[in-house]
């Protein structure tokens, strides 16, 4: 009979293929989504993870021999070439610009202390071992350490979706600032800008706590959105289409004072959009814009508004009122 520490089953051979696959600098998007759906199936999630770790701990000879052939044999297989000039994929809507979680010699790599940063403009999407995963927002920073009795993560700058899988015996609590979100399994937002978090709940239930505040937990249902600002908590009713449209690539503004929509324009810019005249902050800004599409939202702004879009020397533009 076989020894079963050598044997390798089915779903280890297909971790080892997976491994391979995401090893690749550009990844489409179907093969994210493939990723996914092959992960969520029992026993998968546990097999990539054994997988990476043979990976890991000596670089694709690890101790575990049979394991460590199905990968190089995986990887002497695959003849897969990154492909060149794609910026984006698409993973479950959400548009990143990598899907990859972080590349360490061309491998995922996670650890229960890794930290993730997104730059000016830039998205990604980076799955968790435990089957949850966070969309980052451009500009922001992210440190992930999971216990045997929680999993937990710090934004420390900067605005990200979490969507998490359901472990009714390790809550997964994100802490921004002296503000703490505690999950079981939910979908929802957390935004930090500088003292101020703002916690968007898309599905589930959470409880929203501030360090500053003498009340307890503060429990709000889908569709609700929390601002936390030092001991003051407030909760509102909110289109949590339009609160989490980032995360889908987009921008959505429905009646946005000009200034508003210009900040968050902004945020995926390293060009800016500035605006130069006081009197149009005001100026009511409805439609959907593409992240980091400032050629979109200043033609709108001139054409629509009818305002006037100055190219300035240092790259940005300036809006201000069309004079006849």
């Amino acid at each position: 009979m076989a020894n079963p520490t050598m044997r390798v089953e089915a779903a280890e051979k297909e971790a080892a293929a997976w491994h391979v696959r995401l090893g690749t600098t550009s990844i489409e998007t179907r093969t994210i989504e493939e990723f996914f759906e092959w992960r969520a199936k029992p026993g998968n999630a546990q097999a990539y993870s054994r997988v990476d770790r043979v990976w890991r701990e000596s670089r694709g000879l690890g101790p575990d021999p049979a394991l460590a052939e199905a990968l190089d044999g995986a990887r002497r297989r695959s003849r897969v070439s990154p492909a060149s000039g794609r910026r984006s994929v698409l993973f479950g809507g959400l548009a990143v610009a990598t899907a990859l979680a972080l590349m360490v010699g061309g491998s995922w790599f996670w650890t229960d202390r890794n930290a993730f940063a997104t730059r000016v403009g830039e998205q990604r999407v980076i799955p968790l071992g435990d089957g949850s995963s966070l969309s980052l927002d451009t500009n922001s920073r992210v440190r992930v350490r999971f216990t045997d009795d929680q999993r937990r993560i710090d934004l420390l700058e900067g605005q990200a979706l979490f969507n998490v899988a359901h472990d009714a015996g390790r809550p997964f609590v994100v802490f921004a600032g002296d503000t703490r979100v505690t999950a079981v399994g939910t979908v929802f937002d957390v935004r930090r800008a500088g003292e101020g978090v703002r916690v968007t709940l898309v599905s589930g239930v959470i409880d929203v706590q501030s360090d500053q505040a003498p009340s307890p937990p503060r429990r709000i249902a889908a569709g609700q959105q929390v601002r936390v600002s030092g001991a003051r908590i407030d909760t509102r009713a909110v289109d949590v289409e339009a609160e989490t449209s980032w995360a889908t690539g987009q921008l959505v503004f429905t009646d946005i004072p000009l200034a508003q929509a210009v900040a968050e324009m902004n945020r995926y810019l390293t060009e800016k959009i500035e605006i130069d005249d006081p009197a149009i902050r005001s100026v009511a800004v409805n439609g959907v814009f593409r992240t980091g599409d400032r050629d979109a939202f200043v033609a709108a702004s001139s054409d629509v508004m009818g305002l006037r879009a100055v190219p300035k020397a240092d790259g940005s533009v300036g809006l201000s009122r069309r004079r006849n």
